[in-house]
């Protein structure tokens, strides 16, 4: 006897990029920063692992908080931290929209979306983007919007890597009745972002990881700013103590070292465009990323799938998809340029051996 809800039975959960437990594996998939953290950060880790686990952490991450509101000039009363930006998003459902209800999102992008808009019961709407993966306002996409009550835009986008002209997003806020959440989860990497819309509007919730930019994956913090009522709402379906005391303090020291912060990521950004340049010299088509990844579409006869399981051949792991949209293409994370040496190095010979 199964004793789900109907709609979990029915469901496929999100699927996670593998995680291998193989040594020697080049690791392309799941977008980690290929840098460790902040030298300040396992510095702060070793100083508190003493008696204090005993005890639970700060409910409302209160120093998290107001330091993230000093660095981007909000109150901290505008912003909650969480368990990763996954635990943001999942709060916006509990918070926002209801069993039946519409929750939005663009299409292709981030694949949780439509899990969790399956968990609570909601109706979802898939918005498509055009061909090149942005946004095209048109009277089908406003009457899509229309009873709204959730959206999610990832900003950039993934798995594209895209960034969407903010012209466009600035016409679908305006056009939605609902809470707009902005899912930055790869903004650093990009040259610019939309804060400014939390500022603009009080219907938008910027949402922001310390996985990616700051390599604390590992750690799951991710924390999002709106205006007070918003942020109120999230906080009444949190979990009690949903950021552990070493999770805030990680991210406090890696707030602390802002220099560290933009050496590694120019460091990738540096990386991603030679990555680009390769793959555009070898025929892919890649996307123009602004973020830590590239989606790239392989030249006839090389198919993606065979891309992908001629490099796993080679122990590296990169991210394909058999789906609609995407199966044509495949996203690699940008590694260090060793690994990033080696993957080109690979790409080539197997682009060699399909065209012989």
């Amino acid at each position: 006897m199964n004793y789900a809800r109907k709609n979990i039975e029915q469901m496929t959960g999100y699927v996670p990029g593998e995680q291998p437990q193989v040594p020697g594996l080049i690791k392309l998939n799941t977008n980690e920063n290929p840098y460790p953290p902040a030298p300040g950060v396992n510095a702060a880790l070793r100083a508190a692992l003493d008696d204090r686990l005993r005890l639970y952490p700060d409910p409302t991450a209160k120093v998290l908080r107001q330091k993230l509101g000093q660095q981007f000039g909000f109150e901290a009363g505008q912003i909650i931290a969480g368990n990763g930006c996954d635990d943001i998003l999942n709060l916006c459902v509990r918070a926002f929209c209801g069993e039946g209800e519409k929750l939005a999102y663009f299409w292709p992008s981030y694949s949780l979306y439509p899990v969790l808009a399956n968990i609570q019961g909601a109706q979802k709407v898939e918005l498509p983007l055009n061909d090149d993966f942005q946004i095209t306002v048109h009277p089908d996409l406003l009457t899509k919007l229309a009873g709204v009550k959730l959206l999610f835009i990832t900003q950039p986008n993934a798995p594209s890597g895209v960034w969407l002209p903010k012209v466009e997003l600035q016409r679908v806020i305006e056009e939605t009745d609902g809470v707009v959440v902005i899912d930055e989860a790869y903004v650093d990497f990009a040259g610019d972002n939309c804060l400014d819309f939390v500022r603009d509007y009080d219907n938008v919730l910027v949402a922001r990881t310390f996985s990616k930019s700051y390599s604390l994956a590992g750690m799951r913090i991710g924390w999002a700013v709106g205006v007070p009522a918003l942020i109120a709402s999230l906080d009444k379906v949190k979990d009690s103590y949903n950021v552990n005391r070493l999770s805030q303090i990680a991210a406090e020291a890696a707030l602390d070292d802002r220099q560290y912060f933009e050496e590694i990521t120019r460091k990738v950004k540096t990386t991603r465009q030679r990555v680009v340049s390769r793959l555009a010299e070898l025929k892919f088509r890649v996307y123009p990323s602004q973020t830590n990844f590239v989606f790239a579409q392989t030249p006839a006869p090389l198919t993606a799938r065979q891309w992908f399981d001629r490099l796993r051949e080679k122990n590296i792991l990169v991210r394909w998809w058999d789906a609609d949209r995407i199966r044509e293409g495949v996203r690699v994370t940008i590694g260090t340029d060793a690994e990033m040496d080696r993957f080109l190095e690979s790409t080539k010979e197997i682009c060699e051996k399909t065209n012989r």
